[in-house]
């Protein structure tokens, strides 16, 4: 189960974010757990990126794996964690990145989803490029069936 609470007043579209995230999870053979999205506001992921990660400001995208999980203590059983995303910063980064809100939410979105399943880039070079070959490869993959 994918369940989305958006917590802004940004509209945004529920369905495609699910679709989306479905798609990656049944291509990474984990289709059977559950993911929560979040969408919050910017002062409300700083107040997070602050007491989780030690940086006072706002970020376009936090994820908290089962195992880090700032709700409990306790392990939730088939659930991957959850990603929170900010959609005002998503917007400054689509400006920056010259590209569109609805690809860089996306982008996003895949960005926590490999997060959780384990893939980082901020470890060693070739760990980087696989997660960042394999977010263009869902990347493209989305946006050129449409």
């Amino acid at each position: 189960m994918i369940e989305i609470n958006n917590l802004t007043s940004v509209q945004i579209d529920k369905s495609f974010l699910k679709k989306v995230a479905r798609e990656i999870l049944r291509k990474e053979k984990k289709e059977k757990l559950e993911l929560s999205i979040v969408l919050v506001n910017q002062r409300k992921i700083r107040e997070l990126n602050k007491k989780y990660l030690g940086k006072n400001r706002p970020t376009d995208i936090l994820t908290f794996s089962e195992l880090e999980f700032p709700k409990s203590n306790q392990k939730i059983k088939n659930s991957l964690g959850e990603i929170i995303i900010c959609p005002q910063e998503v917007k400054k980064n689509s400006k920056i990145f010259k590209t569109t809100f609805k690809k860089e939410i996306i982008n996003c979105l895949i960005h926590g989803i490999l997060h959780l399943l384990g893939y980082d880039h901020e470890g060693c070079q070739r760990e980087a490029k696989m997660m960042e070959k394999k977010q263009k490869y869902y990347l493209s993959r989305i946006f050129n069936q449409r």
